[in-house]
C-alpha cells in the first residue's frame, strides 16, 4: 500500500483514467484547431489567438476565471 492507503491496482486505474482524459483533451484541441482553420489559411499566431479566445470563453462559461489560473 502507498501512503495514501490506495493499492497499486487503484493507482493504476487512476493513471489509466488520467491518460484517457489527456487523450480526450488532446483530441479536443486538435478538433478545435481544425475548426479554426486549416494550416496555410491563416498564420499560426492568428489561429492560436482564436483558439485562446475560444478556450477563455469556455472557461468563463464554466465559472473559471482564466486570468487567475
Amino acid at each position: 500500500m502507498f501512503l495514501t492507503g490506495r493499492t497499486l491496482a487503484e493507482h493504476s486505474e487512476q493513471l489509466a483514467t488520467i491518460r484517457e482524459q489527456q487523450r480526450t483533451a488532446f483530441g479536443n484541441i486538435d478538433s478545435l484547431a481544425s475548426a479554426v482553420g486549416a494550416p496555410g489559411e491563416r498564420s499560426i499566431s492568428d489561429r492560436l489567438d482564436t483558439i485562446e479566445r475560444v478556450l477563455f470563453a469556455l472557461a468563463r462559461a464554466q465559472g473559471v476565471d482564466p486570468d487567475t489560473v
